[in-house]
């Protein structure tokens, strides 16, 4: 008997907060679906948990835009993100921030957590040329000085974001390859928008896609 097996391709899926960060993306993005998760943590995990429960799902591309700690990483860059955490789940006393692994209420090494990090091993990371980040996830963004402060002495980020950690965490538990690339648009803790560099980091943003699903596509 001939057996004839039929090459499947990738089923990709293409994640974002909003649709804005991607609208230019969206206009030609043949072969793989898109998902608007909405904003924040809470958001990402319901939507990103349904449709992966629901569907066979090769691969998990999250793109968006993120503040930066690091002063060498320019507005209007494009990151990939190796490993990020949930950078405000803890306890806050006489303005120190103690996370939950600090604190011994959390194991640090408890799956899907490498010593308090959630850690993509994707061979991505050998195939691109974009910069590799830490990044922290965070519920809140703010002008707070004290809060950046905090987030820099307990965990030394290069980007923070609102989403990032919740699709490590949800793919690293369903055991689905995923990625992660963030365009600059500010620095944290400015929250003075007229020396953000939005569109910037939008256009980058969407040109860094294309080429990254010809990078997995090839």
């Amino acid at each position: 008997m001939n057996h004839i097996y039929e090459i499947c391709p990738m089923r990709i899926l293409v994640i974002a907060p909003t649709k804005s960060e991607i609208e230019p993306f969206k206009a030609d993005s043949k072969g793989v679906e898109i998902l608007i998760t909405g904003i924040g943590v809470p958001a990402t995990i319901h939507q990103l948990q349904k449709i992966l429960q629901g569907n066979a799902t090769d691969l998990v591309i999250q793109a968006g835009i993120a503040g930066s700690f690091n002063p060498e990483i320019g507005l209007g860059k494009v990151v990939l993100v190796i490993r990020d955490t949930f950078g405000d789940i803890g306890m806050e006393e006489k303005e120190t921030f103690t996370s939950i692994f600090q604190s011994g209420f959390a194991d640090k090494d408890e799956f899907p957590f490498s010593n308090g990090w959630l850690v993509n091993s994707n061979t991505i990371f050998a195939r691109s040329v974009l910069p590799v980040v830490s990044a922290i996830t965070v519920n809140k963004v703010s002008d707070s000085l004290l809060q950046r402060r905090q987030s820099i002495d307990n965990f030394a980020p290069d980007i923070e974001s609102m989403e990032g950690a919740a699709v490590h965490y949800v793919c690293l538990l369903e055991n689905v390859p995923f990625i992660q690339i963030r365009s600059i648009s500010n620095l944290v803790g400015d929250r003075d928008k007229g020396n953000w560099e939005m569109k910037k980091a939008i256009l980058n943003l969407n040109s860094e896609l294309v080429r990254l699903l010809e990078i997995v596509q090839d």
